[in-house]
């Protein structure tokens, strides 16, 4: 079993900021593969499906994103999940806006809601999903991961949704050594 989370903030007032591409990429997953992501538990949206034969449990957690791990250190006790079949996908400024970067573990670095992940869990050896939204010089951060993506910006953050989505279908087929090569960028 895979446990794919995509981190954001819950309500329409986050809907479509930078904040929100893990949800986004997990929805899109869920389209995909035809996963209803609409049942409450764990403090989160999940889902169950099959993704290339694999059961798959979709989640959107639907704490705060700094409360992340609440949510993960929950599914992850109760699934007694090994960490290699945990799929976390949140934005990153430190990658390049419409970059994918996947790592098979490694620390949180500025990102708050993996920081409480890796403390509830106590682990970092996991695998992640990084989308690159970029940083502004002259927006403060709180500000800037919260607003919504310009005109200019859809097409390049729709196309590194779809390679997020499809990066976890070659996690889950091919391995995360196969995702790297493929879509690190």
């Amino acid at each position: 079993m895979y446990v794919i989370v995509g981190l954001g903030n819950p309500g329409l007032k986050y809907s479509g900021t930078r904040h929100n591409v893990g949800f986004e990429t997990v929805d899109r997953l869920a389209v995909r593969h035809g996963i209803k992501v609409n049942k409450i538990k764990y403090k989160a949206l999940i889902g169950e499906g099959i993704i290339a034969g694999e059961k798959v449990l979709l989640v959107k957690p639907q704490t705060y994103m700094n409360l992340s791990g609440e949510t993960v250190q929950q599914i992850v006790n109760y699934y007694q999940l090994p960490l290699s079949n945990l799929i976390v996908i949140y934005d990153d400024i430190d990658t390049d806006f419409g970059k994918l970067r996947i790592r098979k573990k490694g620390s949180a670095g500025t990102h708050n809601g993996m920081r409480h992940i890796i403390y509830s869990i106590q682990e970092d050896t996991f695998p992640r999903i990084r989308i690159g939204i970029g940083k502004s010089e002259r927006i403060p951060l709180k500000d800037y991961v919260l607003q919504k993506f310009s005109k200019e910006e859809l097409v390049p953050v729709n196309d590194v949704l779809e390679d997020a989505s499809k990066a976890v279908d070659v996690i889950i087929t091919e391995g995360i050594d196969r995702a790297m090569n493929a879509f690190n960028g």
